[in-house]
């Protein structure tokens, strides 16, 4: 089954993300690694496509990402 999304980004937390790893003081390839640490494989290129809306987030990557950025998932998805 075609998913059928009318915006041109595929999730709402991209730019959360973003800043909540530039506020960290951290890189791209820095997240992908301590992503790696908690068995969450996603590249830095994937990290880049989230951050810019042009890729999906599982759960499982919104959890160890909140977790490793030390923010709430309210935070995420721009409820505080």
């Amino acid at each position: 089954m075609k998913r059928i999304i009318d915006t041109e980004n595929t999730n709402i937390i991209g730019p959360r993300i973003k800043e909540a790893r530039s506020r960290a003081g951290m890189s791209q390839k820095e997240l992908s690694e301590k992503l790696e640490l908690m068995a969450v494989y996603t590249c830095r290129g994937s990290i880049s496509r989230i951050e810019n809306g042009k890729r999906a987030v599982t759960d499982i990557e919104i959890d160890a990402i909140s977790k490793i950025l030390n923010v709430s998932l309210d935070f995420l998805f721009g409820r505080e």
